[in-house]
């Protein structure tokens, strides 16, 4: 409307400018208009421009109320839309941190499942290696059907849960079954490989099995590489009958073994000695041998060291006082008493009184190289064998290490048994190696100190005669003084 207005008062004053303009341009071929012809057309467009320009008005004031009450209505439905708008708005936000905290929630829900089915499946694992052989079969089924559920990727949480479940159930009914024993039907291997028919009777860790026909009875224990159980027998005829009343009704003497097997298993693997020494190898031959020699050699040494005597210290003074008397037959008569390689040293000494100190001292030492070259013989070949011994170990060693790789080149190291023989060849070979080269070192230095004790007493007693000798050598006669004529 006020556009309309506007156009209308341009239009007004377009008119008048008109008017004037007309009333000063003289008129062309018609002559000139009057002035009051042009005021006349003027006022009566002006007259016709006011009366538009009162309808106008009136229709602008007759439309405006319609108007304004529409443009309040459009006003107050923008108001009403606005504030549904911003309804809107904050119910979408929040729905959206609530879908938001849906999927968090989901998404702890799926971690803790996860988290409960690793639990159970290593509750499972748990389980399954914790049973006894006897339970197994038993509880096979179950414990099957979970780990089938657990690799199965198309199978859904819930089955899988389900599966899982059942082991724990199925493994709370077991320890209410432990509280008071269970009997049930099953096979195992006897001492003899057979496969027998029977029935177990399981109390706690403690498995009793009991043949159809009552000949085969004793305590369940697993055997390596086996995937039966085995039948070991009791060790008395009324344990026996005790155990096969005890599978059968339920009721008798119940074998318990403190050691849980253990006890069979160590008796099983004891050997006798010279099993235990084969396993040593070719290795061992020469080992046992330098060891029989050397013990052979060490006690005849001892005898010959036994035997040997030493002369008394009142004989060997008695010796001394007639060399100091230059009694020779009585020096000859205390040698004589004097026993052993210290005794025969003196004797020689002896005889060759009468010759000079130097003489004597190395003839009496010339007797006692003798002695110590016999006291000695044999004693090297002891060292020799607590020195080799070592050796010889530390070479079954390496054969051993050596048969080891071979075994695990054609085998591959998966199996233990397969191993061991050649492991114990190396372990074995270096055990006996130290076990004979210590008493051999042992005994070497046992005889070496009684030789040099031996040795020792007749230096002294050489060391004594000869400085006796010294001490009562007759002096040289002055030399007789020259005398000239006078």
């Amino acid at each position: 409307m006020s556009a309309q207005l506007l156009r209308l008062s341009f239009a007004l004053a377009a008119l008048w400018v008109a008017g004037a303009v007309c009333a000063q341009v003289p008129a062309t071929q018609g002559g000139p208009v009057p002035f009051e012809q042009a005021a006349q057309r003027i006022q009566a467009q002006l007259e016709q421009s006011v009366a538009e320009l009162n309808a106008l008005r009136e229709r602008i004031a007759t439309e405006k109320v319609p108007m304004q009450q529409r443009l309040s209505a459009l006003e107050s439905e923008l108001i009403r839309e606005r504030a549904e708008y911003q309804q809107a708005a904050r119910a979408f936000d929040s729905r959206t941190l609530d879908l938001a905290n849906l999927r968090n929630e989901i998404k702890a829900r799926q971690e803790e499942g996860s988290y409960l089915s690793n639990l159970l499946a290593e509750y499972q694992r748990n389980l399954e290696a914790r049973l006894h052989i006897v339970e197994q079969k038993r509880l096979a089924p179950v414990l099957e059907a979970a780990k089938l559920a657990e690799e199965n990727r198309t199978l859904p949480p819930e089955q899988v849960y389900q599966a899982q479940v059942a082991v724990l159930v199925r493994s709370l009914d077991r320890l209410e079954e432990a509280l008071g024993g269970a009997r049930f039907d099953g096979t195992a291997v006897d001492a003899s490989g057979t496969v027998q028919t029977g029935a177990f009777a399981l109390f706690g860790p403690v498995a009793v099995f009991r043949s159809l026909d009552g000949t085969v009875v004793g305590t369940a224990e697993q055997r390596l590489g086996s995937l039966e159980p085995t039948v070991l027998a009791l060790p008395s005829p009324e344990l026996a009958a005790g155990a096969a009343q005890l599978v059968a009704t339920g009721d008798g003497v119940l074998p318990l073994d403190a050691t849980l097997g253990n006890a069979h298993k160590i008796a099983a693997l004891q050997d006798s000695l010279w099993v235990h020494l084969m396993k040593g190898g070719p290795v061992m031959y020469p080992i046992l041998g330098l060891a029989g020699l050397a013990l052979v050699v060490a006690l005849l040494k001892w005898l010959s060291l036994a035997l040997v005597r030493s002369p008394a210290p009142k004989k060997v003074q008695a010796l001394l006082a007639a060399v100091a008397r230059r009694d020779r037959p009585a020096a000859e008569q205390a040698a004589a008493a004097c026993r052993g390689p210290a005794g025969a040293m003196l004797q020689v000494g002896v005889d060759h009184l009468g010759e000079p100190r130097e003489l004597v001292e190395e003839v009496m030492y010339e007797s006692m190289l003798a002695t110590r070259l016999r006291l000695n013989s044999w004693l090297p070949f002891i060292a020799i064998t607590s020195s080799s011994a070592p050796l010889l170990g530390l070479l079954g060693t390496v054969t051993g290490i050596m048969n080891t790789f071979t075994l695990m080149t054609a085998f591959g190291a998966g199996d233990p048994k397969v191993l061991s023989s050649g492991i114990s060849e190396a372990l074995i070979t270096t055990e006996c190696g130290l076990y004979v080269a210590i008493p051999s070192l042992l005994l070497y230095a046992l005889l070496s100190r009684k030789s040099k004790r031996i040795q020792d007493r007749m230096e002294q007693c050489a060391v004594a005669f000869v400085n006796q000798l010294g001490k009562t050598a007759t002096p040289a006669a002055p030399e007789p003084v020259a005398t000239g004529a006078a």
